[in-house]
C-alpha cells in the first residue's frame, strides 16, 4: 500500500501537485479499513499529526499489522490443537465366544439409538 502511495505522490508532485508530511500522514490515516480503527485512534490521541514524519507512521502500521498477524496465527495452532483427538487401543486375547457376545452388545445399542433418532 505504501509503494503505491508514494508512486501515486511522486506522479503528482511532477503534475506540480505537492502535498504535506501532514496531509499524507491524514490521507494514509483515512484510506485504512475499518478494521484499522482502534489503530488510528490511538495513533490520533497519541501523536501529533502535523510533526510524525510519514517514516514513522509507517513503522507503526507495520508493527501493527505484524501483532495482528502473530495473534491469528496463535489463534489459528489453537483451534488446532483443540482438533486432535487420541483413542488408547488395547489389545486382549479373548476367544471368540465374547468377542460374538459384544458384537451382538453393541448392535442392540445401535437399533435402540437409531429408533430413538428415527422416533424422537
Amino acid at each position: 500500500m505504501f509503494v503505491r502511495f508514494t508512486n501515486i505522490i511522486n506522479s503528482l508532485q511532477s503534475l506540480n501537485k505537492c502535498y504535506t508530511n501532514s496531509e499524507m500522514v491524514r490521507k494514509i490515516l483515512r484510506c485504512l479499513p475499518k478494521s484499522w480503527m482502534p489503530k488510528v485512534t490511538a495513533i490520533k490521541e497519541a501523536k501529533d499529526l502535523n510533526t510524525l514524519p510519514l517514516e514513522e507512521l509507517l513503522g507503526s502500521l507495520m508493527t501493527h499489522e505484524m501483532t495482528i498477524k502473530n495473534h491469528e496465527d496463535d489463534e489459528e495452532q489453537d483451534k488446532k490443537k483443540k482438533k486432535v483427538i487420541a483413542f488408547k487401543s488395547s489389545t486382549t486375547d479373548s476367544s471368540k465366544e465374547e468377542s460374538d457376545d459384544e458384537m451382538a452388545l453393541i448392535t442392540r445399542r445401535f437399533k435402540k439409538y437409531l429408533a430413538k433418532k428415527k422416533f424422537g
